[in-house]
């Protein structure tokens, strides 16, 4: 088999991985949406291999609308050949909000098996993108509203990062042996105190099809254009929550941007913040939200 379009007598049909490139949607997820919902029926090979016509194409991209929507992958299947209304009820426990509550009840727990299944289950269904945007940041952002003054807040913000970490790094090592594709650094700013946000825009990154080379310790500002070379990256992402002292915007992330030969951009929270600060200066701001900051980064990079 070949990723390329097999032509018939009336139109071409792909293969999964050129699906897959096209519509954002993992060869897993495909297969899962075929196997348990009967979502898409591509036609086979004589062995066994899946192919795709543009009519398929067209019904992944409706799912993917629904999804984005909050509909319950278990829901779809009723509602694509109906006219797509202005908003979709669900019930509470297929809903995106009963998700992110029972997620936010095992870190609570400590739950780390519960966790997983919640995890593993999202990432099985659901595009990275969608679960990003409407499970795990919504999840990350009620924890840090949180605060610290109750007792066992800061247990449960440390327990969910921990096992983000332990999640997308292993997800990252694969995807990274599995692929050539643009390199990027990234790690944290300076007074940045933690690391979920900065795995979350890991996540999406992989998902987008870059190398990312993930440095989760603090490192100073000075070695960036050290470790550019020598992880052959070809952008820098800086991500962090906090506003960061002036000294670290005005002059010394410029003097880190003019030693280094590739682009240097900030993203999360701290873009947002610092937005006026970074237009027309040397560093480039990618916004707080994971999936347009990355959306950015491509059209940066091929500038």
């Amino acid at each position: 088999m070949t990723d390329k379009a097999t032509e018939t007598a009336s139109s071409p049909l792909f293969p999964i991985r050129e699906v897959s490139r096209l519509t954002g949607v993992n060869s897993v997820t495909l297969r899962a949406w075929e196997r348990r919902y009967g979502l898409i029926e591509p036609r086979r090979t004589p062995k066994g291999h899946r192919l795709y016509a543009r009519e398929d194409i067209e019904r992944i991209e409706h799912i993917l609308q629904w999804l984005n929507r909050g509909v319950p992958v278990s829901q779809v299947r009723e509602l694509l050949d109906q006219p797509q209304p202005e908003s979709t009820p669900m019930p509470d426990e297929g809903s995106w909000s009963g998700q992110q509550q029972l997620a936010l009840a095992a870190i609570d727990a400590q739950d780390e098996a519960r966790l997983a299944e919640l995890y593993n289950q999202s990432l099985a269904l659901y595009p990275v993108s969608s679960v990003v945007e409407r499970l795990w940041r919504p999840l990350l952002e009620q924890l840090e509203e949180r605060g610290t003054a109750t007792f066992g807040t800061r247990l449960a913000q440390c327990f969910f990062e921990s096992f983000l970490r332990s999640r997308i790094g292993a997800r990252l090592v694969f995807a990274n042996q599995e692929r050539h594709a643009p390199h990027i650094t990234l790690t944290r700013l300076p007074e940045e105190p933690g690391l979920s946000w900065l795995l979350l825009f890991a996540l999406v990154a992989s998902d987008a099809g870059y190398h990312v080379s993930l440095l989760d310790g603090p490192l100073p500002l000075a070695e960036l254009p050290l470790a550019a070379e020598r992880l052959q990256a070809q952008a820098v992402v800086l991500v962090g929550t906090q506003a960061e002292r002036s000294d670290v915007m005005r002059r010394q992330l410029p003097r880190v941007a003019e030693q280094l030969s590739v682009p240097l951009a900030i993203a999360g929270p701290a873009a947002q913040i610092r937005q006026q600060e970074l237009v027309d200066g040397p560093i480039e701001g990618l916004g707080a939200d994971p999936i347009q900051a990355v959306a950015r980064l491509r059209s940066l990079m091929a500038r």
